[in-house]
């Protein structure tokens, strides 16, 4: 048996008894239904992508080697550790990126990669309607949008492509990520909306500006 093959098994193994499909596990990593089914049945694609393996077992609480990856060097986190006994089925983990989306005049995105982690119910997501949804959080940083969003706020994105709706959204203007409130205005024209008074609306062309995410929850200080 080859070292893919027992990769495969062991994927199986652990969606098995986790009483999870395969295709729900291939739309938690972003990929069609049949992703998951192919790489197991048929061994296409040869290998598991890096951050696919990595989302993979964080979710099943496993080390990266039993799913073809090197073994992992367990590092503290503030909220949740990746492979901790705790990490089980019915929780999800969403990365906390090193990013700010400005709510003021605008501020360049550093890194984003993550550097910890939010657990939440799999079931409060389907709750929410974010089921199997491609979910992140990152800061707010300004007043803009004071008293909705504060500067400091922690921000959940909700990046999975989805058709446009007016509501809050972080967007890349340029080289710039915002937090605004977006409205269609009609005749392929979006405005940036803020929700404190002292700053004024901003029209754009909707192709001048790039929707990351839907803004689904907030978390901060009170």
């Amino acid at each position: 048996m080859d070292k893919g093959e027992n990769e495969r098994e062991r994927l199986l193994e652990l969606a098995q008894g986790a009483g999870v499909s395969l295709a729900a596990l291939s739309d938690m990593i972003g990929r069609n239904p049949s992703y998951l089914q192919q790489f197991i049945r048929k061994g296409s694609p040869r290998k598991l992508e890096e951050q696919d393996r990595r989302t993979l077992a964080s979710f099943f609480g496993v080390d990266e080697a039993e799913l073809g990856g090197f073994a992992a060097v367990v590092q503290e986190k503030s909220y949740a550790k990746p492979g901790a006994a705790l990490l089980r089925p019915d929780w999800v983990e969403v990365p906390r990126l090193d990013i700010g989306a400005s709510a003021g005049p605008g501020t360049m995105p550093l890194s984003e990669m993550p550097f910890d982690a939010f657990r939440f119910s799999r079931r409060w997501l389907s709750e929410q309607g974010l089921a199997g949804a491609q979910l992140s959080a990152i800061t707010v940083e300004g007043d803009s949008m004071e008293p909705l969003l504060r500067d400091g706020d922690e921000i959940l994105v909700d990046r999975t492509p989805r058709p446009f709706r007016d509501g809050v959204h972080v967007v890349r203007l340029g080289d710039t990520l915002m937090v605004k409130r977006v409205a269609s205005t009609g005749a392929g024209r979006l405005a940036l909306l803020s929700q404190n008074l002292a700053y004024p609306p901003v029209e754009v062309a909707a192709d001048e500006v790039e929707i990351v995410g839907r803004v689904v929850w907030k978390g901060g200080r009170i």
